[in-house]
């Protein structure tokens, strides 16, 4: 007879139950007495109900099958780690994957890269996910039917040797190997070529820098090296051409310390405020449209200075800031950088001629050893389309790109494909490109991949699979070889081969190339010396001025009227590759603090005169037309926006991305216009409508300024710095019998006692840009659930680890006033999480000792104790413990959104270290005390302590700027302890210090590089 199922039915029959009753006499060995108090009530039923689970109730059937052969490299529980690199079209980034049990579940960045140094971003934290979505194309297609690889390669094969006229169409590739597997595709069928564009054009750059240099490349920035820096609307810290390589190398110049009383200055000039001109000393507020004038005016204020020819520059509004920046540009020549984000190229010709009067070639610019990451051509795009428009256009072979969506004219061209006979794609997602293809090759997921990558001249890496492939996808490489007719088709032993005979060669060409191949696979990058040829740094043509000056007064006219529409990137979504990831959708935008949108960002003098109001994430719909397109969006009223602008981010209105991100915004690449002959991320001509519609924008953050409270945030300029290290704080003292005394002094607590280790954490203000890589790689290390888009408006959010941005106020006196932000503020990011507080206020209420404190200084949660009180998340008085009001893990309402824990595949991707947190349990950031305990025990087995640096969290491992400091303050010799020791530096103070909570996270004072006449209220 078959067992049925038993649950206990009360309190009377569990007291009964030997399970519980052997686990209750172990945690409460007395029994309670008469009178005893509700909080001794809620201990044992909080213990008690964990019990009678454990005891009473069957858990699921989990089968394991056990390895028949174990592979001798993994063993369970045990990490490995491999060095690979994160491509996707021009974006790179050397990495280390983490895999446990052969599957990849963390990425972190390569420290032996001299190009990114063990940086990393949110986009390439996330991009692990992506590995285990289940919409992944699963095999070959032919006529969106399944196929096999025999049948696909035989039918493409007979039309290519049919066709005319074919383009292969791929982003820009970053990788040599890659590169000679299709050209050796373009030479076996001449009627193919290889047409390359970005989503996001610099074929400005590269066009300028051909009429300079006589290469079309784009330049080796270092801002390292840079003492003052000014970018015209280039946000280099977040979306500009490689901005974890210009992450790291700002940050450098920012940090201060007792060796180092400098810092860098930067100018910013921009329309949006941007992440990079948050971060800036100065930013100013324009039009697009001036941008091209700006520039020419300040060439023309430092060839003054040199004696050279000025250029004849349509005079425009006067920008008080721009003779600043030369005046700092010129004293600081040969250590200073000008960059610009237009794709213009007679106004990127002005700014090489101002870098070259500047002396800035050969040591902040390098165009020797130029970077590769973007090579696209719009231009071969349009050319293209058109062919496809006309019918002349045989086949088309779509390489891991989609261009109906992020190419300008992706309508036209999707249109034109009716008319193409040959039509496929790699793409290993289906995508607004890949349903209209008859074939489809599926590529595989680059975790699962062979490849290089050479990201700038010199400088190669190598990219090798973690993990077996998922699906039967096959390596497009490998595809383009079969095409071929190669012999060799296995892209691995081609992209040996090719190693061999360059890399190897010029390595060492007598030694042994096993060892070689197996170190540079260890290393994951090698140094190949100078690969390019050419002139030297500095060399550049004299700049045609008087051509420049035409074509910039033609395009940017002195006065404009109208509203101009200004297109940009969010840091997490990018160009929209990645937009079917849930972590970067839920990622809030460092500016607005909004998820899960793209809207329309106005000035409040422009929302006022528009009728709209926000108010509590409550806002109005505006329909926004250009170029003949119409989109309707939110408005978000953003401080910081230039006045008679508005702005639009790209990446949004996927409709053929997946389920997380179909129907998710507005689609802006139709808005793109031209200037000059070539694609502009601005629009003059746009029409704004607001409707009655009402819309609630998803953020994470409404309230702008931190309204006075000087013990939040505490800045200085660098002279006061200078003078005095601890200037900018604000001390707070306690009046007492005994006279003044500093909070902490004063305690009801006995006072904790760390024997062994005390970890503690810092963080530099300074040299925080606000990026949220933290916020995502905490995500992916500690499980941390996505809870879509209604539960952020219900202030649900998740994240273990915010950043908050704070605004400066005009204000002078008045709380209520100091809530309203500058017109164009100053903005200060502070990351919040637990502080891991000495005298936790969450302890003392917590009604069954579910939150604890350790030996070690930290605060513990056990979660299977908790009972979801929330006592301590209303005792918290920095709000950053989180409570799960469901079972986001495992439920059928968030499976719209959250592919991480919803799937039975994507659920490969958690960390099994760190337990997966179920409804009604609190949760909040541990300092990943999973690293710790790891650490404590590798050191033990070789009989030692930790060294500083062994144990990292994943915020602080993640930061592109090393903004995070984290370690163990009983190692007199670690990091921790010289950061926040007075001794040492001063700039060290505690948020909320007067409340005497004690935490163990400091924080550095900003400090910025501004005039001291020049600051106002």
């Amino acid at each position: 007879m078959k067992k049925e199922k038993r649950y206990w039915k009360g309190i009377e029959e569990l007291s009964n139950n030997p399970e519980f009753v052997k686990h209750a006499d172990r945690e409460f060995p007395s029994p309670p007495k008469k009178g005893d108090s509700r909080r001794d009530f809620l201990k044992a039923m909080g213990f008690g109900i964990s019990a009678a689970t454990l005891a009473a109730c069957e858990a699921p059937i989990r089968k394991a099958i056990p390895y028949v052969v174990k592979p001798v490299d993994v063993d369970p529980s045990i990490p490995n780690y491999y060095a690979s690199t994160f491509i996707d079209g021009g974006d790179y980034c050397s990495v280390v994957v983490k895999t446990r049990e052969g599957r990849p579940i963390k990425i972190k960045g390569n420290d032996r890269s001299p190009i990114t140094q063990g940086r990393t971003n949110a986009q390439v934290e996330a991009s692990v996910l992506s590995l285990y979505d289940s919409q992944r194309l699963q095999g070959p297609v032919i006529n969106r039917e399944p196929a096999t690889w025999s049948e696909l390669d035989e039918a493409v094969t007979q039309q290519l040797r049919r066709a005319s006229n074919v383009a292969l169409v791929s982003y820009t590739i970053l990788s040599p190997s890659t590169q000679a597997a299709i050209d050796r595709l373009v030479a076996t069928y001449p009627n193919v070529r290889h047409v390359v564009y970005d989503p996001i054009s610099a074929e400005g750059i590269l066009e300028a820098n051909r009429q300079s240099f006589g290469r079309a490349v784009i330049p080796a920035y270092d801002f390292s090296k840079a003492d003052t820096i000014v970018s015209f609307g280039a946000d280099f810290l977040g979306t500009w051409i490689a901005p974890i390589v210009y992450s790291r190398q700002y940050g450098e110049t920012r940090k201060l310390g007792r060796d180092k009383k400098k810092m860098s200055r930067h100018y910013q000039f921009e329309s949006n405020l941007s992440m990079t001109g948050a971060n800036a000393d100065y930013r100013s507020q324009i039009r697009a449209s001036q941008e091209g004038l700006l520039v020419g005016h300040l060439y023309n204020l430092l060839a003054a200075r040199a004696g050279s020819p000025t250029a004849n520059i349509n005079k425009t509004a006067e920008v008080p800031l721009l003779a600043k920046a030369a005046n700092d540009l010129w004293a600081s020549r040969g250590k200073s950088l000008v960059v610009s984000g237009s794709n213009d190229p007679a106004v990127q010709g002005m700014v090489n001629a101002i870098n070259g009067l500047l002396g800035n070639y050969g040591t902040t610019i390098s165009t020797n050893n130029p970077a590769y990451f973007r090579q696209g051509s719009t231009r071969a795009m349009d050319q293209l389309t058109q062919q496809a428009s006309q019918g002349s256009l045989d086949g088309a072979i779509f390489y891991n790109c989609n261009p109906v969506y992020d190419y300008h004219q992706g309508a036209a061209l999707a249109e034109g494909l009716g008319k193409v006979k040959l039509k496929v794609s790699t793409s290993g997602l289906p995508d607004e490109t890949t349903v209209l293809a008859d074939y489809v090759a599926p590529d595989h997921h680059y975790l699962e991949s062979w490849n290089d990558a050479q990201p700038q001249g010199g400088h190669l890496s190598l990219a090798q699979p973690t993990i077996t492939p998922i699906f039967d996808t096959r390596q497009a490489q490998s595809t383009f070889l079969t095409w071929a007719g190669s012999r060799q088709t296995d892209y691995y032993q081609f992209l040996r081969d090719r190693w061999r005979s360059t890399a190897f060669a010029a390595q060492n060409a007598e030694g042994n190339f096993e060892t070689f191949w197996n170190t540079a696979l260890y290393n994951g990058v090698i140094e190949a010396g100078n690969a390019t040829t050419g002139a030297a740094d500095g060399s550049a043509v004299p700049a045609d001025l008087g051509r420049l000056a035409s074509a910039i007064n033609d395009n940017y006219p002195a006065q404009r009227e109208g509203i101009e529409l200004v297109l940009y990137q969010k840091v997490g979504i990018g160009n929209g590759r990645q937009a079917n990831n849930p972590w970067l959708q839920e990622m809030p935008d460092p500016i607005s603090k909004a998820c899960w949108d793209n809207y329309l960002t106005m000035s409040q003098k422009m929302a006022n005169e528009l009728g709209v109001e926000m108010d509590d994430m409550k806002t109005r719909m505006a329909k926004v037309t250009a170029n003949g397109t119409s989109v309707t969006v939110p408005v978000l009223v953003q401080p910081g926006q230039a006045e008679g602008t508005v702005g639009l981010a790209l990446g949004y209105g996927r409709t053929k991305a997946g389920k997380v991100a179909n129907g998710v915004g507005a689609n802006a690449y139709p808005m793109v216009s031209m200037t000059n002959g070539f694609v502009s991320y601005f629009n003059p001509d746009v029409q704004i409508e607001v409707l009655a519609d009402k819309y609630r924008i998803a953020q994470t953050q409404t309230h702008e300024t931190y309204m006075g409270r000087e013990t939040v945030i505490q800045d200085a300029l660098l002279s006061e710095y200078q003078e005095d290290p601890a200037a900018g704080r604000y001390k707070v003292e306690i009046e007492t019998y005994d006279g003044p005394k500093e909070p902490n002094s004063i305690s009801l607590w006995k006072g904790h006692v760390y024997p062994n280790h005390h970890w503690m954490m810092a963080i530099d203000m300074n040299s925080c840009i606000g990026c949220g890589a933290c916020t995502v790689a905490c995500q992916v290390e500690n499980n941390v659930p996505v809870v879509g888009r209604q539960e952020v408006i219900n202030r649900r959010e998740m994240h273990w680890i915010r950043i908050d941005r704070y605004y400066s106020s005009d204000a002078v006196e008045g709380y209520k006033d100091m809530e309203v932000a500058s017109a164009n503020p100053e903005v200060t990011f502070q990351p919040m999480l637990c502080q891991q507080c000495n005298n936790a206020p969450c302890e003392t209420v917590c009604p069954v000792l579910a939150t604890t404190h350790s030996t070690e200084g930290l605060n513990q949660m056990t979660y299977n104790r908790c009972i979801g009180t929330r006592y301590c998340a209303n005792n918290c008085p920095y709000k950053v413990r989180r409570f799960n009001w469901f079972k986001y893990h495992d439920n059928e309402q968030f499976a719209g959104v959250n592919i991480a824990m919803n799937d039975d595949l994507a659920k490969m991707v958690l960390n099994p270290d760190v337990t997966v947190r179920s409804r009604g349990v609190m949760e909040k950031c541990t300092f990943c005390v999973q690293r710790i305990q790891l650490g404590k025990l590798e050191a033990k087995k070789q009989k030692r302590r930790p060294i500083d640096g062994e144990i990292v969290s994943a915020c602080a491992e993640a930061c592109p700027t090393r903004a995070i400091t984290f370690g163990d303050a009983n190692d007199p010799t670690s990091a921790i302890t010289r950061v926040v020791s007075r001794e040492y530096e001063e700039r060290g103070y505690r948020v909320l210090n007067e409340i005497g909570v004690s935490p163990n996270i400091w924080y550095l004072t900003k400090i910025r590089n501004k005039d001291e006449e020049e600051v106002t209220a």
